[in-house]
């Protein structure tokens, strides 16, 4: 039987294991013939999505990870504009509704509100969270 999967990825991709085991969580389901219905970066997950994080190299660079299966599943990867506006991550249109002097926002991330985590919850057949409480 193959199941739809709403992840909500709540932790920072540098300091907190969430991000990353919610991509592993991913190409796990997706390999096992699941669909991801939508990933909802929330809070510190929000840095997810930007494109000027840089790892050392001998690390993972989840964003480039995300961005990666983004592009090979066309998953709906929605950064939540109030989590992401507080933390400095912008896409172009917000950039420029702010008047601020670029963007960061990868590629394959969209900013979105709250209303699409809420669809996500009732369009898919399971919902995980990755992340703690606290942030």
């Amino acid at each position: 039987m193959s199941l739809s999967f709403a992840l909500l990825v709540s932790g920072q991709p540098c300091t907190d294991q969430a991000s990353l085991s919610a991509l592993r969580f991913c190409k796990a389901a997706l390999d096992s013939g699941h669909s991801v219905y939508r990933v909802f970066f929330f809070n510190d997950g929000v840095h997810c999505a930007s494109r000027f994080i840089t790892p050392p190299q001998d690390e993972i660079s989840v964003p480039k990870q995300w961005q990666a299966l983004q592009q090979e599943f066309a998953i709906d990867l929605v950064v939540c504009v109030s989590s992401a506006l507080r933390r400095g991550i912008v896409d172009a249109k917000e950039a420029e509704r702010y008047e601020l002097g670029g963007h960061n926002m990868a590629d394959g991330f969209t900013i979105g509100g709250l209303g699409q985590w809420v669809d996500a919850c009732i369009q898919a057949d399971r919902v995980v969270r990755f992340g703690s409480n606290t942030q």
